[in-house]
């Protein structure tokens, strides 16, 4: 979601756009199994959802977020932790 940058008087035209980022958050329908998500502030989170064929009986689904690429150590490090971040 995107609101103009306020100024002094309020949001003025020509002014960047500030980016408002809400988190997302998964549910599923009980009634009718479809899922879906919603973004919403986080003081919201635990509010009910109704899914798109308006039924009230969803579940928050526990969302988990997958991380991809390779760690690199900075120069200075002196090595490998022996992790699985760079295959050492």
């Amino acid at each position: 979601m995107r609101r103009p940058a306020a100024g002094p008087k309020g949001p003025t035209r020509g002014r960047a756009l500030i980016l408002v980022h809400m988190p997302r958050y998964e549910f599923r329908c009980r009634e009718c199994g479809e899922t879906f998500e919603r973004s919403r502030p986080m003081a919201e989170s635990t509010e009910p959802a109704a899914c798109s064929r308006g039924h009230d009986d969803t579940v928050k689904l526990l969302s988990t977020v997958a991380v991809g690429g390779v760690a690199q150590a900075p120069a200075a490090a002196g090595g490998c932790c022996g992790g699985g971040c760079c295959g050492g």
